[in-house]
């Protein structure tokens, strides 16, 4: 019955999360998007001390139910490994737990986020790592299925479904995100929990914490006939039935070691007294482990380093731009990259983003994309070939779960300045083929744009777009809907921290 249990609430939170990354109506965040940020990672870069608390608690109390049960990439790897478990039955073994490995990721992981590599650490987030395969693999397959639907409704005369653009934004992510899934994959097939022990930095650090867990699978020796039924179908291959010992550090508490027992020697409850752990596993002093004051010391320095002010936002009115037609660009070389409205600094955004791509789904203006910059790899930032920031958009401030970008409302986007537009001379139209234009300035939604004359002097003077940059917000409007091919006469250039305008 636990192990039902357990399954079922698996499937249910990772069919929600998934369509988190799926969903292109933004209507599942209002009402699941609370599971995003129960994520253990995008918690403590959030700094939510109430979810931080919540999660350690359950960790204390139940073991590791979260990799079983909250986790989106443990929950893939589970489907993996009983898929690979229907061809080749009781096909796993106890052990020996690699700590060395394990605490030493964690270690890595933890002076990536300290010294700003933000790369390895958003690498290994094991959530992160799940959204970029939705992301970038399921998404695309998603919302072809979608257009194939929306075709033959038309043809129907319904209108239930409606198209939406299919690209890869990002070709580096794409093949990152498919290595990572191939990876994981494999190790699930061959091995079931591996990537959990020996890779997960959340594992590692659950795993410590699971040691003390109130409940947990124990073993009861009169019971046992030695038959290794327990061992062989234990993913985390931390059973060793010959000296009945369970190393709870690696245990996920899946209760599939409880179902396959048909002497009822395994149970799951309060710890037996006669139940060992080996000393090494409890006290993390083994020649492979590292020590239970490293272990805090490595933890407590991620903490401190993550620490950083908000600031506050001034509401105003909003103003709206109205729609476009969509016209492919090139885009232009920014010096510096765009961060969206509500990330505060670019700072902000590398501190606090795992690169999980949820606000890249979630975007209904085709304006994030994941960075192909080494410094800010797979974070996301804005760019304007297939659309603009519209003034009434705060869908990616609503999902982001770690806090990279501040939650906002329309009202309080309408004053924060992302970015700086910047007039091309050579490529205006005006001045490249002698033909007046003023798109950019019919279309600015803040009315930063204003028409003057090239000849001030001549009445019958062609005009050409002057920017005030004091009430530029950085939207792309300009650049989006500029008719220059391929380069647009106006793009934006991104400010390293955001203003307020007035």
């Amino acid at each position: 019955m636990l192990r039902r249990i357990r399954i079922i609430l698996a499937v249910a939170v990772f069919t929600l999360v998934t369509l988190l990354f799926l969903d292109f109506t933004g209507t599942l965040h209002l009402w699941f998007g609370w599971l995003a940020k129960l994520q253990f990672i995008p918690a403590v870069l959030a700094h939510s001390a109430g979810l931080i608390i919540f999660l350690v608690v359950l960790t204390l109390l139940l073991g590791r139910v979260y990799c079983s049960v909250i986790c989106p990439l443990g929950i893939l790897q589970d489907g993996i490994s009983n898929i690979a478990g229907r061809q080749k039955k009781n096909r796993f073994r106890y052990s020996e737990a690699m700590s060395w490995l394990r605490y030493g990721v964690l270690a890595v992981f933890v002076i990536a986020l300290v010294v700003g590599i933000s790369a390895i650490a958003s690498l290994l987030d094991p959530y992160a790592a799940y959204g970029r395969i939705a992301s970038n693999f399921l998404t695309p397959i998603y919302r072809f299925g979608n257009n194939l639907f929306a075709f033959f409704a038309e043809r129907a005369d319904s209108y239930a479904f409606y198209t939406t653009d299919v690209w890869i934004k990002s070709g580096a992510v794409f093949s990152v995100a498919i290595a990572t899934l191939a990876a994981v994959a494999v190790l699930a097939w061959r091995n079931g929990r591996t990537y959990c022990n020996t890779i997960c930095p959340v594992g590692s650090i659950l795993g410590f914490i699971s040691k003390y867990s109130l409940f947990k699978i124990t073993l009861d020796v009169d019971n046992c006939t030695g038959c290794e039924v327990c061992a062989r179908n234990c993913k985390a291959s931390c059973i060793n039935s010959k000296e009945h010992k369970i190393d709870y550090s690696r245990c996920v508490a899946c209760f599939d070691c409880i179902e396959k027992c048909t002497s009822n020697a395994v149970s799951y409850g309060l710890q037996k007294k006669n139940v060992e752990v080996s000393e090494s596993v409890a006290t993390g002093n083994g020649k492979d482990g590292l020590s239970r004051r490293s272990i805090l010391a490595l933890l407590g320095t991620f903490a401190a380093t993550q620490a950083i002010k908000a600031q506050e936002l001034v509401p105003l009115l909003n103003v709206d731009g109205g729609l476009a037609p969509l016209e492919d660009k090139i885009a232009p070389t920014r010096e510096t990259p765009i961060v969206p409205p509500g990330s505060l600094t670019s700072k902000n955004m590398k501190q606090h983003c795992t690169a999980c791509q949820l606000c890249v789904s979630a975007c209904p203006n085709n304006v994030l994309r994941p960075s192909g910059k080494l410094a800010t790899f797979m974070q996301p930032e804005m760019s304007f070939e297939k659309g603009y920031c519209r003034p009434e958009c705060v869908e990616c401030s609503s999902v982001c779960p770690t806090g990279a970008i501040k939650r906002i409302t329309a009202p309080e986007k309408s004053v924060i300045s992302v970015g700086q537009a910047v007039w091309i001379e050579k490529n205006c139209i005006v001045l490249r083929d002698g033909e007046q234009c003023n798109a950019c300035e019919i279309k600015c939604p803040p009315q930063a744009i204003v028409m003057r004359k090239l000849e001030p002097e001549n009445e019958k003077s062609l005009m050409v777009p002057a920017i005030d940059k004091e009430k530029c917000t950085g939207c792309g409007a300009c650049e989006y809907l500029c008719p220059a091919r391929p380069f647009s006469a106006i793009y934006v250039e991104g400010n390293v921290e955001h203003r307020k305008i007035w």
